[in-house]
C-alpha cells in the first residue's frame, strides 16, 4: 500500500509540475499585458508600453510616464486578504484613474470596488486628491461600498499609499533636492 501511495504521488508531483512549467510563460505574458493595460486605462493613454519599474522601500512600484505617474500597491487588510491597486496621478497628485489588478474580496460585494470609485459613481475619488482619503464613516468625504466598508477602507489606503510612495520618491532625491521629513510637496 505505501509503495502503491509513493507512486501515485510521484506521478501526481510529477504532472503538477509539468503544468507548471508549460503554463508559466502564458501566465507572465497575460499578466505584463494586464499592467500594460492597466497603465494606459489610469493615465487615459491607449499604447503605452510598461516603463522601467522603480520599487520603493515600502513595497509600492512606480511606473513614470510623459502622461503621468501609475503606482500599484497592495493592502493586506482587505475583508478577503490583499487587495492590489494601480492608481495613476498628475503631476499634482490628483487621482487620474484606477483599476484593481487582484483582489480577494467577495463577489458582488467588495468586488464592487472597481467600479464604485469611478467617475460619476457614488464614491467618485477621480480629480481628488489623494493622501488623506477616507470613507464618510470614518468622517470623511469618500462613500462606502454598501455592506463593504472593510473592502472600501483597504481601497482608500491603497490610495494613499500610492500617493505616499509617490511623494517619498520625488523628495528622495528624483529631484535631487534633499528630504525633508514629515513633509510632502504636492507638486509631484
Amino acid at each position: 500500500m505505501a509503495i502503491v501511495l509513493t507512486a501515485i504521488a510521484v506521478v501526481a508531483g510529477a504532472a503538477l509540475g509539468y503544468v507548471n512549467d508549460i503554463t508559466k510563460g502564458p501566465i507572465e505574458t497575460i499578466k505584463a499585458q494586464q499592467l500594460a493595460d492597466g497603465i494606459g486605462e489610469v493615465l487615459s493613454a491607449k499604447g503605452l508600453e510598461v516603463p522601467k519599474a522603480e520599487v520603493t522601500e515600502a513595497g509600492a512600484t512606480i511606473y513614470r510616464t510623459e502622461q503621468g505617474t501609475a503606482v500599484q500597491v497592495t493592502d493586506p487588510k482587505g475583508f478577503g486578504g490583499n487587495l492590489t491597486v494601480l492608481v495613476g496621478f498628475n503631476e499634482t497628485g490628483q487621482v487620474l484613474g484606477y483599476r484593481v489588478m487582484e483582489s480577494s474580496e467577495t463577489p458582488g460585494l467588495g468586488a464592487k470596488a472597481q467600479d464604485w470609485f469611478q467617475k460619476g459613481q457614488k464614491g467618485d475619488i477621480i480629480g481628488k486628491q489623494a493622501g488623506e482619503l477616507t470613507v464618510s464613516k470614518d468622517g470623511g468625504e469618500v462613500d462606502a461600498i454598501t455592506a463593504s466598508t472593510i473592502t472600501s477602507r483597504a481601497f482608500l489606503r491603497c490610495i494613499n499609499a500610492a500617493y505616499k510612495a509617490l511623494s517619498v520618491s520625488y523628495s528622495d532625491g528624483q529631484s535631487g533636492a534633499s528630504s525633508q521629513t514629515g513633509k510632502t510637496s504636492n507638486n509631484i
